[in-house]
């Protein structure tokens, strides 16, 4: 029965590894997300639809992360896409770590700070972007919509851009901040994560090689 709805297995090998880097990455995603945030230049496109729901109807910019991807994930049932470990934790973590950085971390008041904060948060947001889906534990909500999607026969690029052109538009008229840093993040996330995920990617452990015919298993001493 949990086969027909969840990935399994959850963690194919090395759990402890597996579970630890994704923990990781999970939380480094939701503080760089904040450290953009703070910097007061413009939001990645998922941001600014939470930032616009917090700023119109209430409630924390991490608060809505957390809850539009509860629902982002309502929408991989008619794409018959299947959750894993991964997926869940994106949408417990990422908002949560976010919220709670934007509580504890003041916005700077220099250009130049912001500056810095916004580079550090997109290059940090690269890291965390390979070291979660590195650990080979399932896609985030939003990263599954988009390759569910694209695997009914569409371009993944082609859906990526309908996807958050529109998040971002809906951000924007529901008062979210649009600037240079968006434009900033979109450009430098993919050759980001083109650059951690080979680093950070957990290979399946290589299985024992089968005896020969006739070998004779040597006991160690």
């Amino acid at each position: 029965m949990l086969d027909s709805v969840v990935q399994r297995p959850m963690l194919p090998d090395r759990p402890a590894r597996r579970l630890t880097q994704l923990l990781l990455g999970l939380g480094l995603y939701g503080v760089s997300d904040a450290m953009v945030v703070l910097s007061g230049l413009g939001v990645e496109p998922w941001d600014a639809l939470s930032q616009g729901l917090s700023r119109s109807v209430g409630l924390g910019i991490g608060v809505w992360t957390n809850i539009v991807g509860a629902l982002v994930l309502l929408l991989w049932i008619p794409l018959r896409t299947k959750p894993g470990l991964g997926t869940v934790c994106n949408v417990l973590l990422v908002g949560t770590a976010m919220q709670v950085t934007l509580e504890l971390w003041a916005a700077p008041d220099g250009l130049w700070a912001r500056w810095v904060l916004l580079i550090s948060g997109v290059v940090l947001n690269g890291v965390a972007t390979g070291a979660y889906i590195g650990a080979g534990a399932g896609p985030g909500p939003r990263d599954g919509l988009m390759t569910g999607w694209a695997a009914r026969g569409h371009s993944i690029r082609g859906v990526r851009w309908v996807i958050e052109l529109s998040v971002l538009a809906l951000g924007f008229l529901l008062g979210a901040t649009v600037g240079v840093g968006t434009v900033i993040y979109a450009l430098a996330i993919g050759p980001l994560a083109e650059v951690f995920l080979p680093a950070l990617e957990i290979g399946r452990a290589a299985p024992a090689p089968e005896p020969a015919p006739g070998d004779v298993a040597v006991p160690r001493p």
